[in-house]
């Protein structure tokens, strides 16, 4: 009888990389603490000059690493511990930044700077708080889903585990979908749509998930009610602490961190849409509805979120599992060089726009596009 072959041995050339995104808050409460022994102002604009500048041109200048791992070692790359302990790291650290922060903005209140390099510093570490809880929120345990209502508490967004997980996956790349823009519409425009839009969407699929359980919509079982008393116990034992500065600081940074979340939101499915079926029903959700990149340093930073088509085809899926899809549109520069764009609305659509209706071949119909934008007036002048 033949002896069956080996498995061959899979290593994930990323393995000890993913230690970035895990100890990114650590980096910022060694900042923090530099800045209380020297006083120097500069230690609190590391991170963002770091964010803005330093992974943008790491993106540009490390070749992209479109590698997939091979079917056969996917379960082992699934069942490694090693990748879920570092996504648990990140939130006993993350939390002690935010305690931290809170306690030095006080301290330094009234100081304008001081508070402007905290609040980036971090706002922006609460922005990647979100993403770890995206990344445990679509996990089978139990423990790891409340690990990620968690770490949403300090940036007030305990909404986004309903909305993301129940109403994004389900209308993302359609017109109705809060999270997903559309060409030719700003991000300072989408900000206010996909902030309300989504608060409103988590209620409402609160409200009908109890509704079929015969409770109602303020049942201590509704999970936005859950996320947001976490908030509120947070907030109020550090207000109770040291006073009104800490909650003034505590909303400031939240506001901050929800808006790299939203910006990231923005720039993840901009212009694309999913084609109606025979039934009238939005198409499965397939690698080209996703803006897509293999830039090194952003994914290393973000669990592989930028792998984003298979997420959305496979949402249980682990970071370090997620495969490049050649099919999906390609972003020309990782996240954070992307976010930078976003923020100046005619840079982006030099940029963006031209990718979109090249993806279509010119079609702008099969395009999500915002109503009364030139793209819009485009169509009906076709017609």
């Amino acid at each position: 009888m033949a002896a069956l072959a080996p498995t061959p041995t899979y290593r994930d050339p990323k393995r000890y990389a993913w230690l970035l995104s895990a100890l990114f808050p650590l980096t910022v409460v060694w900042h923090l603490l530099r800045f209380e022994h020297t006083g120097q102002l500069g230690w609190l604009f590391v991170t963002p000059v770091f964010l803005y500048g330093v992974i943008p041109l790491l993106d540009a200048l490390i070749r992209e690493d479109t590698r997939n791992p091979p079917d056969e070692a996917v379960p082992g790359l699934e069942a490694d511990g090693w990748y879920r302990a570092l996504t648990v790291l990140f939130i006993p650290l993350y939390l002690a930044l935010v305690v931290q922060g809170t306690q030095l903005a006080v301290v330094h209140a009234g100081e304008p700077w001081v508070w402007l390099g905290l609040v980036l510093s971090v706002g922006a570490i609460s922005g990647a708080a979100i993403n770890t809880a995206h990344e445990l929120g679509h996990k089978h345990p139990a423990w790891e889903r409340w690990l990620a209502r968690i770490a949403l508490a300090p940036v007030a967004y305990g909404h986004f585990y309903v909305e993301h997980n129940r109403g994004h996956h389900r209308r993302v790349a359609t017109f109705e979908d809060p999270a997903s823009s559309r060409l030719g519409e700003s991000f300072w425009a989408f900000l206010p749509r996909t902030v309300m839009g989504s608060l409103q969407s988590a209620w409402h699929l609160e409200r009908a998930r109890l509704a079929g359980r015969g409770l109602g919509v303020w049942h201590w079982r509704n999970e936005c009610l859950q996320a947001w008393a976490m908030t509120v116990a947070l907030f109020g034992a550090l207000t109770a602490l040291w006073g009104p500065w800490a909650l003034g600081f505590l909303v400031l940074q939240a506001v901050y961190g929800f808006s790299l979340l939203e910006v990231v939101n923005y720039l993840e499915h901009y212009g694309l849409k999913r084609g109606s079926g025979p039934d009238g029903k939005p198409e499965r959700c397939r690698p080209e509805h996703s803006w897509n990149s293999n830039h090194v340093a952003s994914n290393v930073f973000l669990y592989h979120l930028q792998r984003h088509s298979d997420h959305h085809a496979h949402p249980t899926r682990r970071y370090q599992a997620l495969r490049h899809f050649p099919e999906a549109p390609q972003l020309p520069n990782g996240y954070a060089g992307m976010v930078l764009l976003a923020y100046v609305p005619w840079l982006w659509r030099r940029v963006m726009d031209k990718r979109v209706l090249a993806h279509y071949g010119g079609d702008l119909t099969r395009a999500n596009v915002q109503p009364g934008s030139r793209w819009e007036r485009s169509i009906v002048q076709t017609d």
